[in-house]
């Protein structure tokens, strides 16, 4: 076990605390590191009476699904699968800014049902302290709705989470940050699945090729390939591999985006009421 040092072990502290006075949850969980240190804490703190609801829908890679599913099962949790419809809702397809709301809006209105169902007290989910310094839409529907999120309100932010989740064991501690297909298409192009299953191939293939963290960038016919900026080298002298892969997915034109990964790029092509 890793140790800790004072600032993260309280605020990990109070974390459990706050789960612990929730008495009964069911835990929104995708399988990333901050929704699975949420259920790693709701499994210790409240054993049965934890449970994990994971949703699939066309916006996440199937592998993504694996993964979170695999995970579950070695921490010996009780997990619930659900489908949800958002990509069908015209407010998401539109791909305003406030997309992230209307998912949000889907999947608490699928889960609070079960929730009542299982008889669980609460709904929680993993949102962080970062996000409050983020354009974070789907937040609103959280708080709208009643629904807890105990890591950001003990004041963890990513760094913390990525060392409590290794500092208890759960080996996706470093796993990189993934956001939903949908986040590779610019704000106001509309989103289909057609282009999701695009995204999700060309992304899946450069994984493949040993890319970890990569954002395929959806233009149309252009694939704007992100990497980390310690990884462009690498992509370039992969470029006759990258280019196939690419090619394979359905784009026709493919280029690489020279300042690498930037969490939230596309948000810069917004213009207010555009």
């Amino acid at each position: 076990m890793i140790q800790l040092d004072r600032h993260d072990a309280n605020r990990l502290d109070r974390a459990r605390v706050i789960v612990r006075e929730l008495g009964s949850v069911l835990v929104a969980y995708s399988g990333g590191v901050d929704s699975s240190l949420l259920l790693k804490l709701a499994l210790e703190e409240l054993g049965e009476h934890a449970v994990g609801a994971l949703a699939s829908s066309p916006a996440y890679p199937e592998s993504e699904q694996q993964e979170a599913r695999a995970l579950a099962q070695s921490l010996g949790v009780r997990l619930v699968e659900v489908s949800t419809s958002e990509v069908e809702l015209e407010a998401y397809k539109r791909n305003n800014p406030d997309r992230c709301f209307h998912c949000k809006e889907e999947l608490f209105e699928t889960l609070e049902p079960i929730q009542r169902d299982l008889g669980l007290q609460h709904l929680a989910y993993g949102a962080t302290a970062d996000d409050s310094e983020d354009h974070r839409p789907g937040h609103g529907s959280a708080v709208r709705r009643g629904v807890r999120f105990p890591l950001l309100e003990a004041g963890m932010g990513k760094s913390e989470i990525r060392a409590a989740a290794r500092n208890l064991g759960l080996p996706n501690w470093n796993k990189p940050s993934f956001a939903c297909l949908s986040s590779r298409i610019p704000h106001g192009t509309e989103v289909t699945v057609a282009a999701l299953r695009q995204i999700e191939a060309a992304e899946s293939a450069l994984k493949a090729i040993g890319f970890a963290q990569v954002r395929v960038r959806h233009h149309g016919d252009v694939a704007r390939i992100e990497v980390e900026a310690t990884d462009i080298r690498r992509l370039v002298e992969e470029r006759d591999r990258v280019v196939q892969k690419v090619r394979d997915a359905g784009y026709k034109f493919i280029s690489v985006d020279l300042e690498g990964y930037s969490a939230g790029s596309l948000n810069r092509t917004w213009k207010p009421g555009g």
